[in-house]
């Protein structure tokens, strides 16, 4: 049975129902909410050749492969402050294929270190960005 009209929450002023139905984001990122932007990064990624990696991400910019290497050494270098680590560089492989995968394990070792939800929403702003800048 459908709610009657009136059973519905009101659209905000310019938004429709159902964006105005939606409860808002928390302000902090659960680790599940940076699971789930890291496997939307490496599905937007994960099929690219060479050739579309060494291509500027805007132009005059870095190139992809760049970008995405200065997220995995932001998500290593939080990694090593919540276990209370020095921060070591992330190498470079010699194949820019391998950067969905170092990706993943770094940000896998990130969760592993239980960080604080500050941390977390710190990640998660840092995948996003590198998302929009793709």
């Amino acid at each position: 049975m459908m709610p009657a009209e009136s059973d519905r929450p009101a659209a905000a002023p310019g938004l429709p129902a159902t964006a105005a139905a939606r409860p808002p984001e928390p302000a902090d990122r659960s680790a599940d909410t940076v699971r789930r932007l890291v496997d939307l990064l490496v599905n937007q990624v994960g099929h690219w050749t060479a050739p579309r990696w060494a291509t500027p991400a805007r132009p005059g910019d870095d190139s992809r492969a760049d970008v995405v290497h200065r997220l995995v050494q932001r998500l290593a270098d939080l990694g090593a402050d919540a276990e209370g680590r020095p921060r070591r560089a992330v190498p470079r492989l010699d194949s820019d294929l391998a950067l969905p995968d170092q990706l993943r394990v770094v940000a896998a070792d990130l969760l592993a270190a239980d960080p604080a939800p500050a941390v977390l929403a710190e990640a998660a702003e840092a995948i996003a960005a590198t998302r929009r800048a793709l």
